[in-house]
């Protein structure tokens, strides 16, 4: 198989505010050419032997493979949880003319 050029990286955070802040840190880093934030969520997990219900948030952030190691430590430095979700789903295909979008808008030095 073979790597994925573009991925769609998933996290959550427990509000708006919190959401927009990543979501801004990482498109201004260009870590991530968009960010999607879907209104809030219900997940149910087990944390520390007990099950928890909570109110979150998720993003959607896309980026290149490449861009995929900076992107999951600037989340991790950036998030107050101790262990975020940071899960990123292979972009099989896509249209050419965004998938070249994401890219131009991951590149580190691509003019403002």
């Amino acid at each position: 198989m073979t790597t994925p050029a573009w991925l769609t990286v998933l996290t959550t955070t427990d509000s708006e505010e919190k959401a927009h802040a990543l979501a801004q840190g990482a498109v201004e880093a260009r870590l991530a050419a968009c960010v999607q934030i879907s209104a809030p969520v219900t997940s149910v997990y087990r944390w520390q032997n007990a099950i928890e219900t909570t109110e979150e948030w998720q993003l959607l952030l896309k980026t290149t493979a490449e861009r995929y190691d900076e992107l999951e430590a600037h989340l991790l430095a950036a998030h107050d949880y101790g262990t975020p979700e940071v899960i990123a789903l292979p972009v099989v295909r896509g249209s050419a003319r965004y998938l070249d979008w994401v890219s131009s808008e991951t590149t580190p030095d691509a003019p403002l």
